[in-house]
């Protein structure tokens, strides 16, 4: 059954309606479901599907494409010496089926690259001298891979005789805290808003991961057996969700670890500071393979320019095994749990809570009543100087109804209480980001908590408030 995935959904039956035959690329980082999407949207009704083999030569690639044809009905098939002859093969079946629209399905298709194939180049022959030149047009292509760099760069960005071939393609991203809420309704996992929030900032929203709870257990137990024990089975993920994305992952973690240092991001410039690396192709072609990948996101701070831009890590089980998963000695299998109440864990879950409301601007605008006024969301900060202490801003939304939005998160198990203190420490990060940048737009400050505000004489620094049910509001 699919949770969520509305839109994905009705995109890719919507192919087979349309007039002309249609060529669809579906990507996204490994375990998010794209796999279980399109099979369950078509359920598994096609006319021929095919799933390339990992860590293989051609020889085996192409004797496996061969046993995909024959178990879809091609009877007359050999042994294939080339990807161009298998393309062949592949027509021969289609023109014998009597579906009216005919759907194949290659999954994994980045695996059938391999060195001097030429694999391609045969896709391409076969699309635009077959596929789409059918008087029939009734062909729907659909292809997939976890290797979103190769996705984008070979097919959705093809320079070559797929240039412009597409007719659609669906970045499947990880589920939001509204989608993992369902997921847990539909599997019968009795857990809380609070108990969900806990578990997107270990696991985000990467429905694999969600699939091996058990609501027999709390989060944090849950967290313990997935990552933590002998026989966890998601102890040796890490690894194997990078070693499978890139051929060699070595600068991609080495940039990876930096960034995982630095909760607001950093420059170019200091990632190569901090990493030693090599400001060169491969230093340029990892980075741009992590952003593409959703590991890590591009932006800008607040007044700087294009050439200023920063990098941050927003992958949420990737910030938690640099955190916890990392310096475990694998001798504790409560690990997680027992430190619940440490400071360690609450200050990574204030952070953590930041980077979720970061996935959830959307949430959040919807909130503010702003969800239709064309906005930003920005960092900023300013070192301290003769005239103040420095501030950090981790969020704020600048928007085009000259005003800008100011965002604190706390993350805390009850209603918030601001102090004295804390009202002092907002009104001078308000007052210095007004004189720094010198804006002319009105500031409004507002509280993204966990349960809302406390109202006591210093709650009035505070123009608006975001709780956590608003972050769990379906996305309009």
């Amino acid at each position: 059954m699919i949770v969520g995935r509305k839109l994905e959904t009705e995109k890719l039956l919507g192919l087979i309606n349309k007039d002309e035959s249609q060529f669809c690329a579906v990507y996204g980082r490994r375990r998010v479901g794209k796999t279980f999407l399109i099979r369950e949207t078509f359920n598994r009704n096609f006319t021929f599907q095919h799933t390339g083999l990992a860590n293989s030569d051609m020889e085996d690639q192409l004797d496996e494409f061969r046993a995909s044809l024959k178990k879809y009905g091609l009877k007359d098939c050999k042994s294939l010496k080339n990807w161009r002859e298998a393309f062949h093969k592949l027509a021969e079946l289609l023109e014998q089926s009597t579906d009216k629209k005919k759907v194949v399905f290659i999954d994994e298709l980045s695996w059938l690259d391999t060195p001097k194939s030429k694999f391609i180049s045969a896709l391409e022959h076969f699309w635009n001298s077959w596929a789409s030149a059918r008087k029939e047009q009734d062909i729907v292509l659909i292809v997939c891979g976890s290797a979103t760099y190769w996705i984008i760069n070979n097919i959705v960005n093809n320079h070559g005789g797929l240039h412009n071939r597409l007719t659609s393609q669906i970045l499947l991203k990880p589920f939001n805290l509204n989608e993992c809420e369902k997921f847990c309704e539909a599997k019968g996992l009795n857990f809380s808003k609070t108990d969900i929030i806990e578990g997107y900032m270990v696991m985000g929203g990467i429905p694999y991961y969600w699939n091996y709870l058990n609501t027999q257990f709390s989060m944090s137990q849950n967290v313990d057996k997935l990552f933590f024990g002998e026989d966890s089975p998601l102890r040796n993920e890490f690894n194997s969700l990078y070693y499978s994305l890139f051929k060699n992952p070595a600068p991609h973690l080495s940039i990876l670890k930096a960034l995982g240092e630095k909760r607001a991001g950093l420059s170019r410039k200091e990632i190569i500071e901090i990493t030693k690396m090599t400001d060169n192709k491969t230093f340029a072609s990892a980075l741009e393979e992590l952003e593409q990948c959703s590991f890590v996101r591009k932006y800008y701070a607040f007044g700087k320019k294009t050439k200023d831009a920063l990098f941050q890590l927003i992958d949420n089980f990737t910030l938690f095994y640099y955190k916890y998963i990392l310096k475990n000695d694998r001798h504790n299998e409560a690990f997680y749990t027992n430190s619940a109440n440490s400071q360690t864990r609450v200050v990574w879950q204030g952070l953590a809570f930041e980077r979720i409301c970061l996935s959830h601007i959307n949430q959040i605008k919807q909130k503010l009543g702003i969800i239709g006024v064309n906005s930003s969301a920005n960092s900023w900060s300013v070192k301290k100087n003769n005239l103040h202490n420095g501030a950090q801003i981790d969020l704020l939304i600048d928007r085009d109804d000259k005003t800008i939005n100011i965002c604190e998160a706390k993350y805390y198990n009850a209603e918030f209480a601001i102090d004295a203190k804390y009202e002092e420490a907002l009104r001078n990060k308000k007052s210095i980001f007004e004189t720094s940048t010198k804006t002319p737009k009105n500031i409004k400050l507002t509280l993204i908590t966990t349960f809302g505000l406390v109202q006591n004489s210093h709650s009035r620094i505070v123009d608006s408030v975001v709780k956590m049910d608003d972050l769990f509001k379906e996305e309009v």
